[in-house]
């Protein structure tokens, strides 16, 4: 809404008093009026004036213009602006082409989970903060390549080929046709291999080798032994897995999954390639050194030649970089991988100081119920991601199964996300569910409520000439989507959408219980005025990946 204003003041101070400055236009408190702007003390600073003599002229400029109804200097020299009704009506029409980010191309790597292992409550966080993060840069004119990259290779897989090959007695690939709950029986089977490796240093080798094993399908690309067929039939059943979960929660489809295996080549080819100017050889092993890195020593190819993940995830950078033109890559992962992660992108950069450039990382807590529970697949105790979702439908009595569904999954997408995105998440069932409190299903039930009203109304909407003080409050709260918008893709956080509609919803309850709508002699400009409502909330839900059905 402020773009306008911006441009007037940003050319007005660089003609007055050549200074180049981005004027900041915040929403201030309603007696202060619409904005305020504090660049003529920005300005003071430099030149060493006054500011509220700079701020005079300043907004004498301003009062030439027929969108602002009122224009004053307050303290030392704050601008405060107050819009004309007329204005404030037209931007509520929000211009996508404005956007910082339009014409952006952006990777987001996200989700990220490993073939034969369960998918957890914090891939289902990722997920859904990943997931939002697309749909947004999406809106605002972004194009969005969406990725995930996981291990097929390493010690869990060992681990858990132990596992299914304990339970089929021995490489018997015929006996997997008898297997029914194919994921819960993976899980299962890494849960008993996971026990094994701890058990005594015999079986601890037994799994050591399997893991070599798995490398070697690779390398001699043997897909028809029987250990092969076991292998690569039960790594296709997490695949599958991974995609009827993404769907059952309705995320967009991911563009490419980057399987480890794939991801080792390319990352050992360019480590080898920069060994000796970047990376050093350190007892058998290829390490990036910590007077290289500015950071702490890490290992990228083993003394047994095996790729280490910091080495895999350069792979993968290299693959995407390939596949796709993107010019920010932003990757999501636990804050326990803030420090590894320094340490891949230092190297990358020392390799590629422009593609390094371009990567982001972003970092989140853990996810917890209200007991301050954590959950670890490694000990078979895990939260199912699945389990989370089906638990919140499970608790819902009134309505069809797909409105349950409908309900389950604005409950948990919500409470999810309304936290900014570094800390841990509390998760708490009931609260999750209320329709009273900073919920899904209450924001659920006010756009429902909102599309009740609009479908009530005989008389079709006419433009907004005029705004009495209730309708005005409520369209300054609908006119600062865009803003929170772009707050959200510089802090890489949809909870700023979340606590924005919380608050749109309450502004317009609070309208509703004072306003008669219909039968009014402004039943058709409020009708228009709570079909914007109803268009931004609606396209905040989405943006949340919330589903919106038409009653609750």
């Amino acid at each position: 809404m402020t773009y306008e204003l911006e441009e007037i003041v940003k050319n007005f101070v660089e003609h007055e008093f050549q200074q180049k400055i981005k004027p900041v236009f915040t929403r201030s408190d309603k007696s202060h009026g619409d904005f305020s702007c504090n660049i003529a003390m920005q300005i003071a600073g430099i030149l060493g004036a006054n500011p509220k003599e700079i701020a005079d002229k300043i907004a004498e400029e301003l009062k030439k213009q027929d969108s602002l109804k009122e224009i004053s200097v307050a303290g030392p020299g704050f601008i405060n602006i107050t819009l004309s009704d007329a204005y404030l009506v037209k931007n509520l029409d929000f211009n996508q082409n404005k956007y910082s980010v339009n014409g952006l191309k952006v990777l987001l790597e996200y989700s990220c989970p490993n073939a034969f292992k369960e998918l957890h409550t914090g891939h289902l966080y990722q997920t859904l903060i990943g997931d939002s993060m697309g749909r947004i840069y999406e809106y605002m004119g972004g194009q969005v390549y969406r990725t995930s990259f996981g291990g097929d290779v390493g010690l869990h897989a060992g681990k858990c080929l132990y596992g299914i090959l304990e339970a089929l007695g021995g490489e018997n690939p015929d006996k997997l046709a008898e297997v029914k709950d194919k994921s819960a029986w993976i899980s299962s089977a890494y849960v008993a291999g996971s026990k094994a490796y701890e058990k005594d240093e015999s079986t601890k080798r037994q799994i050591d080798e399997l893991n070599k094993r798995i490398y070697q399908l690779f390398a001699s690309k043997d897909e028809t032994s029987a250990f092969a067929k076991i292998y690569f039939t039960t790594r296709q059943w997490s695949y599958d897995y991974f995609d009827e979960f993404y769907k059952s929660i309705e995320a967009i489809a991911f563009d490419s999954y980057y399987p480890e295996s794939q991801t080792m080549e390319p990352g050992l080819e360019l480590v080898r390639a920069n060994i000796g100017n970047i990376f050093t050889e350190s007892e058998g092993a290829t390490v990036l050194g910590e007077a290289k890195s500015g950071l702490h020593t890490r290992v990228f190819i083993t003394s047994a030649g095996l790729p280490t993940y910091e080495t895999k995830d350069l792979g993968v950078i290299q693959l995407e970089k390939i596949q796709y033109p993107y010019d920010k890559r932003i990757i999501v992962t636990g804050n326990d991988q803030s420090e590894y992660m320094k340490v891949v992108f230092s190297a990358l950069t020392l390799i590629d100081p422009e593609l390094g450039a371009k990567q982001r990382h972003v970092a989140n807590g853990t996810v917890k119920f209200a007991d301050g529970s954590k959950m670890s697949s490694r000990l078979g105790n895990v939260s199912k991601a699945v389990d989370v979702v089906n638990g919140v439908e499970s608790v819902i009595t009134a309505g069809t199964s797909e409105l349950k569904r409908d309900i389950a999954l604005g409950a948990v997408k919500y409470s999810l996300l309304k936290s900014r995105v570094g800390g841990d998440i509390s998760f708490d069932l009931e609260q999750s569910i209320s329709t009273e409190g900073k919920s899904g299903p209450y924001l659920q039930y006010a756009l429902a409520r909102a599309r009740s009203i609009i479908k009530k109304s005989s008389l079709a909407d006419r433009p907004i000439n005029d705004l009495t003080e209730d309708e005005r409050k409520l369209a300054v709260k609908i006119s600062a989507f865009p803003e929170v918008l772009e707050i959200t893709i510089t802090d890489f956080s949809p909870h700023n959408i979340c606590t924005y509609i919380y608050e749109l919803a309450q502004e317009f309850n609070r309208f509703y219980e004072k306003n008669r709508v219909i039968g009014d002699d402004r039943e058709s400009q409020r009708l228009s005025l709570i079909q914007k409502y109803e268009q931004t909330l609606g396209a905040a839900l989405n943006l949340l990946g919330i589903p919106t059905p038409e009653k609750i």
